[in-house]
């Protein structure tokens, strides 16, 4: 599994840095990134909340 945030989406709400601290973190401008793009399996569920709560759909995965 592979996270994404798309920037043009993002509002910087900061959900995804709160639940998923270890693979999402807010930039200097403001926006959330992707800090570990081959996350461990055990992030996943945490990711997966990311993708539901973001309130723009910004975030996304690709792979399994």
């Amino acid at each position: 599994m592979k996270p994404l945030v798309d920037p043009d989406l993002c509002i910087g709400c900061g959900l995804c840095e709160q639940t998923a601290p270890e693979v999402f973190q807010m930039g200097d401008d403001g926006l959330a990134r992707v800090i570990d793009d081959d996350p461990p399996a055990e992030t996943y569920e945490d990711i997966m909340a990311c993708v539901e709560l973001c309130p723009v759909a910004a975030i996304s995965v690709t792979g399994d």
